[in-house]
């Protein structure tokens, strides 16, 4: 972080729309994320990119042995040899002159030290002394960090050309983390959607998750958690195998984008509140554990390491300068990620056209909550985008289902000993054919087969938007998704990038209108809508009744503590007044539901 001169970064969006990001913005200053699920697109897009910079490419095809973390590699080395091409000829150009350097220096904050010095710089006279501090300037660019990301429980195992299963090194999440960790890269890797025992310990292997002699680690864990008791756990979990994580990055269960993870009711003001105070924890339970494996191990863990603190970090939601603010000042954040805002920026993300032109247009209503993953998580879905065109296409023509190209969402074994995924034809055809034959109501089935067939190929959709911005495939050939959280709804112009990072550091007019509710706002709704569902699909066991009324307690808390949040003084901008009328309505929804709920429950305890 000390090394990071920006106060936020963009999360990881989609398989490809932030494939190319660092390439784009790093140079700049700015970190980003990279998705490592579908290795087969990182490797199109390295051909693009290595024809582009001319670079030596040789092609790693489908069928190489330990192909994926090969392409991988491959791909995480071109992308760090083109930001060092890039910022290496930025450097070289002058100060007083409108190019790149002159905005890496003005993307900076206002606050940062080097944005200070550059403006003292600029109203100095020529002299030795100005050439002392552009040569010092230029001495302390440096590039924003090429992150990535793996989905840790996409972890499918492969088979052999025989069809014999390969050694578990092989599985899709351990081979990317592989080629992440053969990489050049001196970076982080994001771990999220969970906790895989078999991938953490496989990270043992590499020397580069640890700290060196000088207390530098190459490779730095970031996890990403959505409550305060699975960054613990997992930690915990970690330090056991000397592993130590660099950074916590929370992110809202709802108000996001992509798959969605919801507490269990906790809101994310009141989680905020919890790592506020017991952030040392993060610090102070896990280095006993760390510094034990080091004399395990035989290595020495350094004295400069001693005092080193894990990051901890935000993302979900934000959509003004005013609301980050809130995050860094109030919650103690150290950095906030700002997502969905950066699809409509083009010198940033990869979309194509089509996309980029919904996005513009979306309101509230045609960003929803699907079911359209395969994984069986909901998913944040864009109205009328080409993957949604073509799955109703396929219903309409009767042939409903994916071909399957790629399989990174090969999960179900319902049909089949060896797993196939949701979205296919495979799956879908078998699936229906089985509803068609249960002596149900017309109605029923009808539900049935819907629920089928929303299931849709993102795995290799939510590439394609990337491949058609490229210029590598036709969009008729290439049918796009894309997974933008609801604040989307908010942003309707296509913006250049420095007019995003102004808006995000409060510089200017506001891109979002007045009446724009507070994020917190926002996701209280959003959690109301969730426990609407929860309680209609509850099949009323113990256990999940427990569930449920748990679920509304912490909504409860969370909102209480909401109201005193909406009563401290608001940052300039800042529409606090939102949180207050959100909770009014939304409580009243809540104990409607609730009480709803709470007589199905006595109706079936006296049958």
């Amino acid at each position: 972080m000390n090394n990071y001169y920006h106060t936020f970064y963009i999360p990881v969006m989609g398989t490809g729309h932030t494939a190319d990001t660092p390439i784009r913005v790093a140079p700049l200053g700015i970190s980003s994320v990279i998705s490592l699920v579908d290795d087969l697109l990182l490797e199109k897009i390295r051909q693009y990119y290595s024809e582009k910079y001319d670079l030596p490419y040789i092609k790693i095809p489908r069928e190489e042995k330990d192909g994926r973390a090969k392409r991988i590699t491959a791909y995480l080395d071109a992308v760090r040899e083109i930001v060092g091409i890039k910022m290496e000829a930025m450097k070289k150009q002058p100060f007083f002159v409108l190019n790149d350097k002159r905005k890496y220096f003005e993307l900076l904050p206002d606050e940062s030290f080097l944005k200070k010095a550059y403006i003292m710089l600029l109203k100095m006279s020529a002299g030795s002394e100005r050439e002392a501090l552009e040569k010092d300037l230029t001495h302390k660019m440096r590039p924003g960090s090429i992150d990535v990301n793996i989905m840790v429980k996409l972890d499918r195992m492969n088979f052999n050309g025989n069809g014999q299963p390969l050694p578990d090194e092989f599985s899709d999440a351990k081979a990317a983390l592989r080629g992440y960790a053969e990489s050049s890269l001196s970076s982080g890797i994001v771990l999220s959607a969970g906790m895989n025992q078999s991938l953490f310990n496989y990270m043992t292997r590499f020397r580069d998750f640890y700290r060196n002699k000088w207390g530098e680690i190459k490779k730095k864990i970031i996890i990403k958690v959505s409550d305060f008791r699975s960054a613990f756990i997992q930690g915990k979990f970690l330090a056991r195998k000397g592993l130590e994580i660099s950074e916590f990055r929370i992110e809202s269960g709802l108000n996001c984008g992509g798959h969605a993870f919801p507490s269990n009711g906790s809101l994310l003001p009141a989680l905020l509140r919890e790592f506020k105070e017991k952030r040392e924890q993060l610090a102070e339970e896990f280095k006993p554990f760390v510094q034990k494996y080091y004399r395990k191990m035989g290595w020495e863990y350094p004295e400069s390491a001693s005092n080193s603190r894990p990051v901890i970090t935000i993302q979900g939601g934000v959509g003004i300068h005013a609301e980050a603010l809130r995050l860094r000042e109030d919650f103690n954040m150290d950095l906030v990620g700002w997502a969905s805002s950066f699809l409509l920026v083009p010198e940033a993300t990869c979309v194509d056209e089509s996309t980029l032109e919904l996005l513009r247009q979306a309101g509230e209503g045609d960003l929803y909550m699907s079911d359209a993953s395969p994984l069986g998580i909901t998913f944040n879905n864009l109205r009328n985008s080409g993957s949604e065109l073509l799955t109703r296409k396929r219903m309409q023509e009767n042939k409903p289902g994916s071909p399957c190209p790629k399989g990174f969402l090969k999960t179900n074994t319902e049909f089949t000993e060896r797993p196939i995924c949701l979205g296919s034809r495979q799956y879908q055809k078998r699936k229906l054919d089985e509803i068609e034959n249960l002596e149900i109501s017309d109605r029923e089935k009808e539900e049935l087969r819907a629920q089928v067939v929303e299931k849709s190929c993102i795995c290799d959709h939510l590439g394609n938007g990337a491949l058609i911005n490229l210029g590598l495939v036709k969009e008729q050939d290439a049918p796009q998704s894309i997974c933008p959280g609801p604040n989307t709804a908010w942003f309707n112009k296509i913006y250049t990038l420095q007019e995003m990072v102004d808006h995000i550091y409060g510089r200017g007019p506001s891109l979002t209108p007045p009446e724009r509710p507070h994020m917190f706002a926002k996701e209280i709704e959003m959690y109301v809508d969730y426990f609407e569902k929860l309680a209609a699909r509850c099949a009323l066991t113990p256990q999940e009744i427990k569930a449920v009324r748990q679920f509304k307690d912490n909504m409860e808390d969370g909102m209480d503590f909401c109201l005193t949040i909406a009563k401290r003084r608001p940052y300039q901008g800042e529409n606090l007044d939102s949180i207050s009328s959100f909770v009014k309505r939304q409580k009243m929804r809540l104990q409607s539901i609730s009480a709803d709920f709470e007589k199905s429950v006595r109706i079936k305890d006296n049958q």
